[in-house]
């Protein structure tokens, strides 16, 4: 299998790695102190479309809050989620909801409301949504896949990715085993963070870290990385955007594009595709407009609709 990573030079597309907010990209720089920039300097983004994937809605290790920020930054005409966007693994052996789950689903309606094309191809975790594939909730299109035509024409499938883990579609009771330790291995995290947080360093993910060290899971990771670019070839595809690994990546692989959009738990990863047809992964570590209202999904705002002008009383 011939991989190509980094800097891809796929002409007349070009991939761009790992861009954030002005702070570094999770894992890297665990020792360096953070600034956060204003919001005010940060303008919003304009891009063609956005890949989220992994959010995990219903789980205390969601970063909610970041998501919103970066949706806060970031436009585009057609938005994908890619996945496990809500994990109903976690929300049937215990409920949690956050205000801030709930703003980001208000965030994503009011998207396709105001003109986004928005496309939830549901996941593992959330496969209490696969029955309504093919359907329309309000604006929002459900989808077992879907296909990306990037600006210069290239087809990439869209696709979750769960059907290249054999431990998903062979033995579901060691997945949800699997995924009871990596709940541990989260809430491990979360309080490392914290404690980093007190000391004014950065978000780090140890989970991230320690996954990647060791030797199993990155054989995992590439198995799982062939399987889905030869099946994108297979059905005729130019390449193929998935989740579930919680891995963000863009590599060539034996000349399809192979495109993983990280998650919202770890990594805080999305995938874009700029107007001039770039694909760049957005790591998105620090929240730059924190405690903004969110609208509800229905709302009118001043640059929606305008006012009607007031009467002013005569006296």
């Amino acid at each position: 299998m011939t991989r190509r990573s980094g800097v891809v030079d796929l002409a007349p597309s070009r991939l761009a790695f790992s861009p954030s907010n002005g702070l570094p990209a999770a894992g890297a720089g665990a020792g360096t102190r953070q600034t956060v920039p204003p919001d005010a300097a940060r303008p919003v983004s304009r891009v063609r479309a956005i890949f989220v994937s992994d959010v995990h809605l219903g789980t205390p290790g969601c970063k909610a809050e970041h998501l919103l920020d970066f949706l806060r930054h970031h436009e585009s005409e057609f938005l994908y989620l890619v996945g496990d966007i809500l994990d109903g693994w976690a929300l049937r052996s215990r409920f949690y909801w956050h205000q801030t789950h709930n703003d980001v689903i208000q965030k994503v309606l009011r998207r396709a409301r105001k003109g986004t094309r928005v496309t939830y191809v549901p996941g593992n975790h959330d496969e209490v949504a696969r029955p309504f594939c093919g359907l329309n909730f309000g604006d929002v299109a459900i989808r077992e896949e879907a296909v990306h035509v990037l600006l210069d024409g290239r087809r990439l499938w869209v696709v979750h990715g769960d059907l290249a883990d054999g431990v998903i579609r062979h033995a579901k009771w060691l997945a949800h085993l699997g995924d009871t330790l990596y709940d541990w291995l989260l809430w491990t995290n979360r309080h490392f963070n914290a404690l980093r947080a007190r000391l004014g360093f950065g978000y780090w993910s140890l989970s991230q870290y320690l996954k990647h060290k060791v030797k199993n899971a990155v054989s995992f990771i590439s198995d799982f990385e062939h399987v889905l670019i030869r099946e994108a070839r297979r059905r005729g595809y130019d390449g193929v955007v998935c989740g579930h690994i919680h891995k963000a990546q863009i590599d060539a692989i034996d000349g399809l594009l192979y495109c993983n959009c990280g998650d919202w738990v770890e990594s805080l990863t999305a995938i874009v595709e700029t107007l001039e047809g770039q694909l760049k992964i957005v790591a998105w570590n620090s929240v730059l407009a924190p405690g903004e209202r969110v609208p509800r999904w229905n709302d009118a705002e001043a640059e929606d609709e305008p006012q009607a002008p007031q009467a002013v009383p005569v006296t």
